[in-house]
């Protein structure tokens, strides 16, 4: 039924959709209309770690990487409970560094909710390891599986889709007993300093807004350029409903115009040494 949800998303015009495998991670390509060849979008999708598909995102993910200019490939990340932490992360790496292999200097990172944690918690992992993508386009990312946000209680009767008790249920799944601090799990608590640029967007209808608000904090103290737009009225992950609800197109205008300026610089393409 999410699978369903998610696909209702139309996609982009003109889009070509082909099963992949990169990094040794399954997954689907999202092909363009006049792709810049220099350019590649990681899309991370949300389903609070044990639901969704590459394959229900990707109409999602078209319609980002066309604004974009640049072909994107959806991992498909093991989900829990089968695959608890860290499976999923360790496969966005996997999948980060195979786009790497490739030979492609610019690459950016987008994704939502739970995809949008495992975007900014990549982030933080590969500036540890000396790679840096050019930037990250992340829509209302749930970064803290600890759920200390003061927005779970402020916003619990405005949030049409989440509460309390189903987020602690989806980051118990996750976590697996795990410490839900841990920066690879919740990137609120990663350290911030030297990541490139990032754009969020969140509803102001969410449980998880606090999760965008401290965490876009945390990076501009950090010296991070952040940019935050919190939208009145939106709720979770409210740009799948493309055509339907005006801020949908114009948060994705938004987004991709930021990936699109993002990948027109050039970025570092080291790859980390044996042993890092």
């Amino acid at each position: 039924m999410f699978d369903a949800m998610m696909a209702a998303t139309p996609a982009a015009e003109g889009v070509r959709f082909e099963l992949g495998e990169v990094g040794g991670v399954p997954g689907w390509w999202c092909r363009i209309p006049a792709a810049d060849p220099g350019r590649l979008l990681l899309y991370v999708h949300g389903g609070g770690y044990a639901l969704g598909s590459a394959e229900a995102f990707r109409n999602l993910a078209s319609q980002i990487a066309v604004r974009a200019k640049a072909d994107a490939f959806l991992p498909e990340y093991r989900l829990a409970p089968e695959h608890p932490f860290p499976a999923a992360i360790d496969d966005v790496i996997a999948a980060y560094h195979g786009l790497m292999a490739l030979g492609q200097a610019r690459i950016a990172i987008a994704g939502d909710s739970a995809g949008g944690g495992l975007t900014l918690a990549l982030l933080a992992i590969l500036h540890a390891q000396g790679v840096t993508p050019v930037g990250a386009a992340v829509m209302s990312p749930w970064t803290d599986l600890d759920l200390t946000g003061a927005s779970l209680e402020s916003r619990a009767n405005a949030d049409p889709i989440f509460t309390r008790s189903v987020l602690q249920a989806m980051a118990d799944n996750y976590a697996g007993g795990r410490d839900r601090t841990d920066p690879r799990m919740s990137p609120l608590y990663s350290a911030l300093g030297g990541l490139p640029p990032i754009y969020i967007d969140v509803g102001d209808d969410e449980v998880l807004l606090d999760d965008s608000v401290r965490f876009a904090a945390r990076a501009a103290e950090a010296g991070v350029d952040v940019n935050l737009s919190i939208w009145g009225g939106m709720p979770h992950v409210f740009q799948s409903s493309l055509g339907l609800l005006r801020a949908a197109d114009q948060s994705l205008d938004a987004s991709g115009a930021f990936l699109s300026s993002r990948l027109a610089v050039p970025a570092n393409p080291t790859t980390p040494t044996e042993g890092e």
